[in-house]
């Protein structure tokens, strides 16, 4: 019998996700474990192929480049918003996420931006995902694998 996960098995796994600077930016702890179906969850292909090589109690790191994970940081999905009512009403301030109505090919969507800087009446947002642009180090504990 095989002693490690192959695509179609549902793993159960503790992780732990940093950035290179340490923060911690994803936590799934043992008492909590994460179920996943491998070949069919949301997790980067590398973590995929990482856990496909493990054995039940074994610990690894994985490392996703940001090609991988959330993309390269886009310069133009930074823009600049002049609006002293917004100022007034939310007192945004650096790293302060706001939800913000924009419209794509005539559809109005509600998307996250982060606040940049906020220069007098002006704010800088950006649309670009808080991960983009950065390398992303998961810790994963392979706890148990459940086969069809």
């Amino acid at each position: 019998m095989v002693s490690t996960p192959q695509e179609n098995d549902t793993v159960v796994i503790a992780v732990v996700g940093t950035l290179d600077n340490g923060a911690t930016f994803y936590t799934v702890e043992k008492d909590e474990p994460l179920k996943v179906t491998l070949g069919k969850s949301n997790l980067p292909p590398s973590v995929e192929r990482g856990i496909m090589t493990m054995n039940v109690g074994e610990v690894k790191k994985i490392r996703v480049t940001p090609e991988e994970g959330y993309g390269e940081r886009q310069k133009d999905l930074l823009q600049v918003i002049n609006s002293p009512q917004m100022i007034e009403k939310l007192q945004p301030k650096p790293g302060m996420l706001l939800s913000l109505n924009v419209e794509k090919e005539g559809v109005t969507q509600q998307v996250p931006a982060t606040v940049m800087e906020v220069k007098g009446t002006e704010i800088t947002v950006d649309y670009n995902h808080p991960l983009a642009g950065h390398n992303l180090n998961y810790e994963v504990e392979l706890l148990d694998i459940l086969r069809q």
